[in-house]
């Protein structure tokens, strides 16, 4: 549904509490620190005290870009700070760009609230975060695009380092408008660069390492086509992988002719392995990575491992792909 629907009774939760606290995903993403901000950028509009909690040690290229170039006072808190803090009923936890518990900075962070929001556009299920109020929007492109929705709703007008970090995560989840991208959405970039957005910044945001670039080349080397649509592919186990290295690879493969999804295989980790997956929307992989402890959407998915070899999570993922498509 969208969030249009919601802005009145969001905007009475954000009002009737002391302080907000917004918490995204671990492994932040340009979705995930644009949509943070612009909810920030919203509540502090409303006059209300508001802080993001990050616990990354080392945050994506990306988002580190986009901290770094803030041009005003922005309260960012870790979970620990966050218990010292001591939350009350009257403050508010702000849950963006996902709805799992296990997915999130901190998995603690929900204990010490009883005021919970979810704004988002993943697929629900039954581990999401129960909430006083969910707001799920699985047609919208980014939680960037719902958010940036809000804002539009209540006749905000942002900076143009808000407005250009909340098109970078639009930019960023619907690889440069080619997937699940609707009016709405190009319409949401429109309306961010009228406000400003800065689309130089968002390619600098988005630019890649040269180095990691190459490393990410030798994933593409050992490409398995499964049922003519499903491009699968896995590393040789000896480097290790950024979750958004995965991400891109998966995006990568969507480009060649024929194919309709894609999955990544690599080590994260010396003890974890993730899987990456992209849909153009004909396969839900979030249903495929169900199976693994996964989540995501239907055109966007993943999950982190930390039993078996690359060589059997491969071959598990074969089972249960072969699985879905003969029962689709």
């Amino acid at each position: 549904m969208n969030i249009n629907h919601f802005k009145n009774r969001l905007k009475h939760v954000i009002k009737k509490c002391d302080r907000t606290f917004i918490v995204g995903h671990a492994y932040l993403d340009l979705d995930a620190i644009g949509s943070a901000l612009g909810m920030y950028y919203i509540i502090t509009s409303f006059r209300k005290q508001a802080h993001i909690i990050i616990d990354d040690e080392k945050n994506e290229k990306g988002v580190d870009k986009v901290l770094s170039e803030k041009d005003f006072d922005l309260s960012i808190i870790t979970s620990q700070e966050l218990k010292k803090m001591s939350p009350s009923s009257k403050d508010l936890l702000i849950v963006v760009d996902c709805n799992k518990n296990f997915l999130l900075q901190s998995k603690n962070v929900v204990e010490y609230f009883t005021n919970i929001v979810v704004i988002d556009h993943h697929e629900e299920s039954d581990d999401s975060i129960k909430t006083s109020l969910s707001i799920v929007d699985t047609k919208a492109s980014s939680t960037c695009e719902m958010v940036s929705d809000l804002i539009r709703s209540y006749k905000l007008k942002p900076s143009s380092y808000i407005s250009t970090a909340i098109l970078s995560g639009i930019i960023l989840d619907t690889n440069n408008f080619v997937l699940k991208t609707t009016k709405e959405t190009f319409f949401a970039a429109y309306f961010l660069t009228a406000l400003g957005a800065n689309p130089n910044r968002v390619q600098y945001y988005l630019k890649q390492d040269l180095d990691e670039y190459i490393e990410r080349q030798k994933a593409l080397t050992n490409i398995e086509v499964l049922h003519k649509k499903i491009a699968l592919t896995k590393s040789d186990g000896k480097v290790k992988y950024r979750r958004e290295d995965l991400a891109k690879i998966a995006d990568t493969l969507l480009l060649f002719n024929d194919i309709e999804a894609s999955f990544v295989i690599a080590p994260l980790g010396d003890e974890t392995i993730g899987i990456s997956a992209r849909s153009i929307g004909n396969i839900a992989v979030n249903e495929i990575l169900d199976h693994f402890g996964g989540g995501g959407s239907k055109h966007e998915a993943a999950s982190k491992i930390t039993i078996g070899t690359i060589k059997e999570i491969q071959k598990n993922l074969i089972e249960v792909i072969n699985q879905y498509m003969n029962n689709m």
